[in-house]
């Protein structure tokens, strides 16, 4: 798929499903990390308020993602290390739908994949987790700051150059324990997978999108299935927000062009106004801050065609407003110049 095509919309594919009949069984596919379970039950129980009789099952499984702990994602293969074990058990047949933090998927499915239903975001804000400190303004020099994500290390060595930044890799208690134990003075997580387990007491603050952009998809949970299982599609249909689809469906349309993964520390985040405009905000960095560029645009969608369009148009300032050379620093691939 070139860089400027538009995947498949998920809307798009919801509407010409036939109406579904209630599923007899479904099974699916989770990491196995407590947060990943707590997500697919949250889907489980969302098809069974919709299918009372069905039989939904979880399928637990371990990615490589969960097992290669003593590196960055950007030096052993990226987000795919999280959903390609999943893809396989929906390929041969052991699961029907997996479930997706969305910011872990990449902005390309393999062929014969799709993202069946967008559920309705959770906060999409990055959250600091100290135990001895307020917030971010709050660290004296050298303080050490656990992130596992180049987007934060980016903005943080931008606005908060004395401090010591260094990776942080593991599930969700892996990394509060480590912070627990004294190997960081703070650490900077995904709000969401806090409040989804009942941890929003480990939020000191939250950081606003204005001090630091969210990732793409960020808060939001994304359902996998092989694309030709209409049957599920189908199903999924009531668990799909259209709001939410339509925020991301523009933030992945940045990633996509600009090559987003974990090697490019790469924001971008779009916001509903009560008026039915959709803002849409993108930053692009070096690892190290010096180098930094942002970009914004508005638009009202009604389709997915509409925000994929805002995501190219956004993304097409920032190519020409210089992000080019920093994706080249970076060693990343940008689209030909047009």
């Amino acid at each position: 798929m070139s860089s400027t095509a538009r995947p498949t919309s998920v809307e798009s594919q919801l509407a010409t499903t036939p109406a579904a009949q209630a599923p007899t069984k479904l099974v699916i596919a989770s990491r196995e990390s407590r947060l990943a379970l707590w997500q697919a039950e949250h889907v489980r129980a969302a098809l069974q308020k919709y299918y009372p009789a069905c039989d939904v099952s979880i399928l637990g499984m371990t990615t490589r993602g969960d097992q290669i702990l003593d590196r960055s994602l950007a030096k052993v293969g990226g987000k795919g290390l999280f959903v390609k074990e999943l893809e396989v058990a929906l390929a041969e047949g052991r699961a029907d739908l997996a479930v997706h933090s969305l910011k872990d998927v990449p902005m390309e499915l393999p062929q014969g994949f799709a993202l069946s239903a967008i559920l309705e975001r959770e906060d999409p804000r990055d959250a600091f987790v100290s135990n001895d400190y307020a917030d971010l303004a709050a660290l004296p020099a050298g303080a050490v700051v656990g992130t596992s994500s180049l987007r934060r290390e980016a903005s943080l060595r931008a606005r908060f150059p004395h401090l010591v930044i260094q990776p942080l890799r593991g599930n969700l208690d892996t990394r509060l324990g480590k912070l627990d134990r004294g190997d960081y003075a703070a650490i900077i997580l995904a709000a969401a997978g806090l409040k989804r387990l009942g941890l929003a007491e480990r939020i000191r603050s939250t950081i606003v999108p204005e001090e630091s952009l969210p990732a793409a998809g960020q808060g939001a949970l994304g359902i996998e299935i092989c694309a030709d299982r209409a049957d599920v599609q189908a199903a999924l249909a009531p668990l799909h927000d259209m709001r939410t689809a339509l925020a991301v469906t523009a933030e992945r349309a940045v990633s996509r062009i600009l090559g987003g993964s974990c090697q490019v520390p790469l924001a971008s985040f779009a916001q509903w106004s009560e008026s039915g405009t959709l803002r849409l905000r993108a930053f692009v960095a070096s690892q190290d801050g010096t180098r930094k560029l942002a970009a914004e645009g508005e638009a009202t969608p009604s389709t997915p065609a509409d925000a994929d369009a805002l995501g190219v148009q956004v993304a097409q300032q920032m190519l020409n407003g210089g992000a080019r050379e920093i994706l080249a620093m970076l060693g990343a691939d940008a689209p030909p110049a047009t």
